[in-house]
C-alpha cells in the first residue's frame, strides 16, 4: 500500500461544489501513485458505485463514504440558527455500507433543513461498520477548538470515540496556511491529538484532481452561487489549495506530525468493503397454493394461450416456440420478473387504463404477447426472442410499459400499495454542464460580455463536444486562437462540461425491490416535490445492484386512443377493440397514403408526411420500415428513397447472396433491423441466437477490439458454410455502418401498432378523434392553435366557446367540436367544472346578472373573468365584451357581494331577478375594434374567431397575385419565384454561427395553414421592421424543400396598408 491515502475527497457529485469528475479523481490517483482512495461527497452517494467500479477496474482501492452533515440537537428540529456541522463518515466493511445508506437516507428524508443532517442519534444507531474523521473547519469538534472552547472540544471528540468504538475515530487534519482558522485549528489539534491519545489522520479536503483546476473550481463556485468572480464575500476556496496532492507533497506538509500521514494509510487498510454487483434481486411475486415461480408462470400461459391462439392456431411452431422461451426463462430465473409485469398491466387494462401494445425488444416475446404484455404476435411480425433475453448471458431482461398518461401515476400507486412505499421507488436523474450551458453560465461569473458568450453558444452544434466542436467549426476555432476572453471562457467551459449540475426525477424509471429499499441503496426526497421518495443512484448503478427497473412511461397518444374510444362509445353505443382492428383496412391506409397524419403517433412530422405520400404504405409492414428508417443516420445514407423505389418497382431489387433474400425480402434487400443482422449471422456464418445477439451489441457499440473479434468468427463462418472468401468479406463490410441506423424491430412493430391505431381512429372517427387529440394538449394553446388550422383542412369546424353549450373539455357537437372552457387560457379547471355543474342544475345562464348571481366559486376571479369575456365565451349573454371589460371592476364587486351573502342578496333586497340588475349598471363605452377582438382570440383561444384580420385586406392581397399557402406548400420547382400573402403568427430571431442575425417567421393565411418564411441577413437589412406579430405582410422568394418540410426563403417582403 502506497504511503499515503486521501481520505476526504469530494467529487463532482458534491453538486457544483467539487469539480472533479470519477474518471479525473481516479487518474490523478494512479499518476501520483497511490493505490487507494476515499470519495466523501457532501451528504449524498450519488457516485458511490460509478467510483467502487471504476476504482476496482483501474487497480485502486476505493474506500466509500460520506461527508454528513451533523445536526446541532436533533435531527428533526427545523430552529434556524447553526444549522449543522461536517462529520466525515468512511465504510469498513459491508455492515458499515448498509449502515451508511441508511444514515444518508434518513438524512434526507427526516432531516432535511437547508442540508439534508443526521444527528447522533441515528449515528448511535447505525454506527457498526463505520469510522469517523472530525472533518474540516465546520466539523463539530473543530468549531469548538477554533471558538477556544478547548474542554468541550475535547468532550465531544470523547463522545464521537464511545459513538464509533476505540480506534474508530480520528481528529483530521489539514494544512491550508493562507486560511487563518485553518492554521489556529491546525495547532490545537494536535493539542488534541496528544492529549486525548486519540490519532490524527492528514487530509487536503479535496475538491479538484489538480491544482490547476483551481481557477475552474472557482468559477463552479460562483455559478453555483450565482456572483462573479470579483463580487466581495462571496463563497470560494481560492485563498489556498485544495487538489489532489501526492504523498511526497503531503508527507513534506505533515512532516511535523508524520503519524498524521502514516494513520491515513491505517485507515485505508481497515476500509475492506466488497459490495457484489450484477446479482439479481427479483421481488418475490405472491403465488398462490405454495406454487413456484416457473409453476405459475406455466398455469397462467396455458390459461391464456387459448385467447391468443385459439383451436388451429395453436400450431407446433407455437407450442415449441412456447417451450423454448419457458426453458429459457426458468434457466435465468425470471419467471418472477414476467409475473410482476403481466400483473400492473392486467391491473391497468381493467382499471380502463390504456396500454401500449409493447415496447422495446419484449415485443419478441410469445410469452409476454400470451400474458398480454406485449399485442404483438412475434412468429407473424419475424421478432426474436433472444434479441430480449439472451439464454447464454444472464441479465435482467428490460420490459418499458407505455400508458396512457393520464392513468401512469394511478399504476404507480397500484405497485407502491402491492409491494410496499418503502420497495418502490422513482428513479434520480442528473443534469449535467452541457457546452453551450458551460459557456454561459462562466462567461457570466467572469464578467464577460453576454453577446461574445452568446455568439459562442450558438456556434456548438447540439450533442457534440466543445473540444471537438472548437476544432470542426472554422468560427469557433478563429475565436479561440485570436479573441484572449474567448479562449478564457472557451477554457473555463471545457472544465465545466460534463460536471453535474442538478439531480431531479427520471422521467419514466421506477425501482421494485424485494426486500426494503434502503437494505440496497440511499433514497432522498425528489428536489422538485418533498413528497416523493426517490433514489440516489441513477438507472445504471441500479442496473448494477441487480434491483428490478421498470418503465413507466406515460404517452399522450395511448389517452388520446382512450377518450376517442371512449367518446364513440357515448355517442353511438359503439364499442372498439383497439387491439383487434382490422390491419388491412383501406380508409386508414388512404388516410396516410395522403399524409393526412397529424395526431397519428410517430407518423406526423412533415418530412415523414412527404415520404408516406410517396412510399402509398399498404401494409403494417410498411408502416414498421417507416418508422425504423425515418432516422439520422439512414436519412443522411439515403436509405428512405432506395426503399421507396424499390417498392415502387422502380429500381431493382438485388442480394449480396442468395442466401439473403429470405431474410431481407420484406425490406426489397435492404437491411433495416438489427433483428435482421442475427439473422444473416444465423443463416449464413452459422450463429447460435444468442451469438447474433452479442454481434449485434458488438456492432451497436463500435469497440474496435469486439468488432475485430466478430469480424474474423462471422466470415470464417460464412466460408465455413460454403461462402467465397470476397463475398464473405463484402458482406461483413456491409455490417459495419450498420451501428449508424440498425433499428429494433420489435420496437418499431409496436410503435408502427400504435401509429396505425391512430391513423384508424382518424379515419373512422374524425370528430371523436380531433376533440380528444386537442384535449390532450388542452394547456399548450401553440399546439391547439395548430390542431385547429389542421381540423379545419379536414373539414372539422371547432366552434367557440360558450358558457351555455361549452363543457371543460373539447366536446363533440354534432358533426363540429365545440370549444372546451379550459382550454381558454387563464380558466382553471375548478372554475370550467363549477360553471357546467350549475348550468346542468339550472339551466342556461339568460344574462350576465344571473351567471354573476350564480356562479359564486373562488377562482371567479379578474383573471378568469377577463379570460372568458376575451375569448368570447359570455358573448351568448348579450352584452359587448368592451363595456364588460372596462367594467370588470363593478361586475366583481357585484360578484364578491353575492358571494358573501351566499347567493341571497337579490331575494333580501329586491325580492326578484330584475332587482339584482338593477344593482348591475354598466357604464357605456365603445365597443371593441374588429382588430381588437381578434387579437384577444388569438391570444387566449389560438385561432380567431369574431373574424379574419386579413378580411380587409382582401381585394389588395387578390390584386397582389399572392399564392395561398396551402397552394405555395406544394410547389416542388425550388427555383420558381412566387408571393404569398398573411399575417405574421409568430417571430423567432437568431443569431447564425457567423453572428448575423436572421428571423424564422410563421405567416398565416384564409387557408387557415402556416409557412414558415425564413429571412436571411441580407434580407432583413432591407426589411427590418416588417418583422412583427400580427403584421400583415406580402412576401416574394423561393420554396425551399430541406429537410422534406416547405419553406419560403424570402427575398423581398413590406406590410400591407389597409
Amino acid at each position: 500500500m502506497s504511503k499515503f491515502v486521501h481520505l476526504h475527497t469530494h467529487s463532482h457529485y458534491s453538486l457544483l461544489d467539487g469539480l472533479a469528475k470519477i474518471d479525473d479523481l481516479i487518474a490523478r490517483t494512479k499518476e501520483l501513485g497511490m493505490d487507494s482512495l476515499a470519495v466523501t461527497d457532501h451528504g449524498v452517494l450519488y457516485g458511490a458505485i460509478e467510483f467502487y467500479k471504476k476504482a476496482k477496474k483501474a487497480g485502486i482501492k476505493p474506500i466509500l463514504g460520506v461527508e454528513a452533515y451533523m445536526a446541532p440537537k436533533s435531527r428533526l428540529d427545523k430552529d434556524p440558527g447553526e444549522r449543522y456541522y461536517h462529520l466525515i463518515l468512511l465504510c469498513e466493511n459491508l455492515i458499515g455500507w448498509k449502515n451508511l445508506i441508511k444514515l444518508v437516507s434518513k438524512a434526507q428524508i427526516e432531516g432535511f433543513y437547508y442540508k439534508p443532517r443526521i444527528d447522533k442519534e441515528i449515528l448511535r444507531e447505525h454506527h457498526e461498520g463505520l469510522i469517523g474523521l472530525s472533518a474540516c473547519l465546520t466539523g463539530e469538534v473543530n468549531r469548538a477548538l477554533v471558538n477556544d472552547k478547548y474542554d468541550e472540544a475535547k468532550k465531544l471528540a470523547f463522545e464521537y470515540e464511545e459513538i464509533f468504538g476505540k480506534g474508530k475515530f480520528f481528529l483530521e487534519i489539514g494544512d491550508h496556511p493562507n486560511i487563518p482558522e485553518a492554521v489556529k485549528l491546525r495547532e490545537k489539534v494536535i493539542q488534541l491529538s496528544r492529549e486525548t491519545g486519540l490519532e490524527m489522520v492528514a487530509t487536503q479536503d479535496i475538491h479538484y484532481a489538480k491544482p490547476e483546476d483551481a481557477h475552474y473550481h472557482d468559477i463552479l463556485l460562483a455559478v453555483q452561487t450565482g456572483s462573479r468572480l470579483t463580487d466581495d464575500d462571496r463563497l470560494t476556496l481560492s485563498a489556498d489549495d485544495f487538489s489532489l496532492n501526492s504523498p511526497k507533497d503531503m508527507m513534506e506538509k505533515f512532516k511535523d506530525v508524520p503519524e498524521a500521514v502514516s494513520n491515513t494509510v491505517k485507515v485505508a487498510e481497515m476500509c475492506n468493503l466488497e459490495i457484489e454487483l450484477g446479482k439479481i434481486l427479483l421481488p418475490h411475486f405472491p403465488k398462490p397454493d405454495g406454487k413456484t415461480a416457473n409453476q405459475y408462470l406455466e398455469e397462467l400461459v396455458n390459461e391464456r394461450v387459448g385467447k391468443r391462439f385459439p383451436g388451429e392456431k395453436l400450431s407446433q411452431q407455437v407450442r415449441d416456440r412456447l417451450s423454448m422461451e419457458l426453458g429459457v426463462i426458468e434457466k435465468t430465473g425470471f419467471a418472477d420478473y414476467f409475473l410482476i409485469v403481466q400483473d400492473l398491466i392486467q391491473w391497468a387494462k381493467s382499471h380502463g387504463i390504456a396500454v401500449g401494445p409493447g415496447r422495446g425488444s419484449a415485443a419478441g416475446s410469445i410469452v409476454s404477447y400470451i400474458l398480454g404484455i406485449t399485442d404483438l404476435d412475434p412468429i407473424e411480425y419475424g421478432l426474436l426472442f433472444e434479441r430480449f433475453l439472451n439464454p447464454d448471458r444472464i441479465q435482467m431482461p428490460d420490459v418499458d410499459i407505455d400508458f396512457a398518461d393520464t392513468g401512469r401515476d394511478k399504476v404507480l400507486a397500484y405497485v407502491k400499495g402491492k409491494y410496499g412505499e418503502d420497495h418502490v421507488a422513482q428513479i434520480i436523474t442528473f443534469g449535467t454542464m452541457a457546452a453551450r450551458a458551460g459557456i454561459r453560465d462562466a462567461g457570466r461569473a467572469m464578467g464577460l460580455s453576454y453577446a461574445l458568450c452568446d455568439q459562442l453558444a450558438k456556434l456548438i452544434p447540439f450533442n457534440v463536444k466543445l473540444a471537438e466542436a472548437i476544432e470542426k467549426v472554422p468560427e469557433l476555432k478563429e475565436f479561440y486562437e485570436n479573441n484572449e476572453d474567448a479562449k478564457k471562457v472557451l477554457e473555463a467551459a471545457k472544465h465545466l462540461e460534463g460536471v453535474a449540475r442538478h439531480a431531479s426525477v427520471h422521467a419514466c424509471g421506477t425501482v421494485i425491490s424485494k426486500e426494503p429499499l434502503m437494505e440496497y441503496l440511499p433514497l432522498q426526497l425528489a428536489p422538485q416535490d418533498k413528497t416523493n421518495i426517490i433514489t440516489q443512484f441513477e438507472m445504471h448503478t441500479v442496473e448494477d445492484l441487480g434491483i428490478l427497473k421498470i418503465d413507466f412511461l406515460g404517452l399522450k397518444n395511448l389517452s388520446t386512443i382512450q377518450d376517442t374510444v371512449q367518446l364513440v362509445k357515448e355517442r353511438y353505443g359503439k364499442e372498439i377493440r383497439i387491439t383487434e382492428l382490422p390491419l388491412d383496412d383501406q380508409k386508414t391506409f388512404e388516410l396516410l397514403q395522403a399524409g393526412d397524419t397529424t395526431g397519428v403517433f410517430q407518423l406526423e412530422g412533415g418530412g415523414m408526411r412527404r415520404y408516406l405520400k410517396e412510399l402509398e404504405p399498404s401494409s403494417l409492414e410498411d408502416i414498421i420500415a417507416m418508422i425504423s428508417l425515418y432516422r439520422p443516420g439512414t436519412l443522411d445514407a439515403g436509405m428512405v428513397p432506395r426503399y421507396i423505389a424499390r417498392k415502387l418497382g422502380k429500381e431493382k431489387v438485388v442480394y449480396l447472396h442468395q442466401k439473403l433474400e429470405p431474410i431481407l425480402k420484406k425490406t426489397y434487400g435492404i437491411m433495416v433491423y438489427q433483428e435482421q443482422l442475427m439473422e444473416v449471422a444465423r443463416t449464413l456464418a452459422g450463429f447460435t441466437f444468442s451469438e447474433a445477439d452479442t454481434l449485434r451489441k458488438a456492432v451497436g457499440k463500435k469497440i474496435k477490439s469486439l468488432l475485430q473479434e466478430q469480424e474474423e468468427k462471422l466470415v470464417n463462418g460464412m466460408i465455413k458454410n460454403g461462402i467465397e472468401p470476397n463475398k464473405a468479406r463484402e458482406i461483413w463490410q456491409w455490417f459495419e455502418p450498420f451501428a449508424r441506423y440498425g433499428f429494433n424491430r420489435s420496437h418499431a412493430a409496436c410503435y408502427a401498432m400504435i401509429g396505425y391505431q391512430t391513423a384508424y381512429l382518424k379515419a373512422h372517427y374524425p370528430v371523436e378523434f380531433i376533440a380528444s387529440l386537442l384535449n390532450s394538449e388542452v394547456r399548450d394553446i401553440e399546439r391547439i392553435t395548430f390542431l385547429i388550422s389542421e381540423a379545419r383542412k379536414d373539414k372539422v369546424e371547432v366552434l367557440p366557446p360558450d358558457i351555455n353549450k361549452s363543457f371543460v373539455n373539447f366536446t363533440p357537437e354534432d358533426e363540429k367540436i365545440r370549444f372546451g372552457l379550459l382550454a381558454i387560457k387563464n380558466v382553471g379547471e375548478q372554475i370550467a367544472i363549477n360553471i357546467i355543474e350549475e348550468r346542468t342544475k339550472g339551466g342556461p345562464f339568460r344574462d350576465l346578472t344571473e351567471f354573476l348571481s350564480r356562479i359564486q366559486h373562488k377562482d371567479l376571479n379578474k383573471k378568469s373573468l377577463e379570460s372568458l369575456i376575451k375569448g368570447g365565451a359570455l358573448d351568448v349573454l348579450s352584452e359587448e365584451r368592451n363595456q364588460m371589460l372596462q367594467n370588470i371592476d363593478d361586475i366583481l364587486k357585484f360578484n364578491n357581494a353575492i358571494k358573501k351573502t351566499g347567493g341571497m342578496l337579490g331575494n333580501s333586497l329586491f325580492g326578484s331577478q330584475t332587482g339584482i340588475g338593477a344593482l348591475l349598471k354598466l357604464k357605456s363605452v365603445p365597443p371593441a375594434s374588429p382588430q381588437e377582438k381578434l387579437s384577444w382570440e388569438k391570444d387566449l383561444l389560438g385561432f380567431y374567431l369574431s373574424d379574419h384580420p386579413l378580411t380587409s385586406y382582401k381585394e389588395k392581397i387578390k390584386a397582389s397575385q399572392a399564392k395561398p399557402i396551402n397552394e405555395a406548400k406544394l410547389i416542388k420547382n425550388e427555383n420558381l419565384v412566387f408571393r404569398i400573402a398573411g399575417v405574421i403568427s409568430n417571430i423567432q430571431k437568431v443569431i447564425t454561427k457567423t453572428g448575423q442575425p436572421m428571423v424564422f417567421a410563421k405567416v398565416e393565411d384564409f387557408s387557415l395553414q402556416q409557412m414558415e418564411v425564413i429571412v436571411f441577413n441580407n434580407t432583413l437589412k432591407r426589411t427590418e421592421l416588417v418583422w412583427q406579430e400580427k403584421n400583415v405582410i406580402l412576401v416574394q422568394g423561393k420554396i425551399s424543400l430541406r429537410g422534406g418540410e416547405a419553406k419560403m426563403i424570402c427575398d423581398q417582403a413590406k406590410v400591407f396598408e389597409v
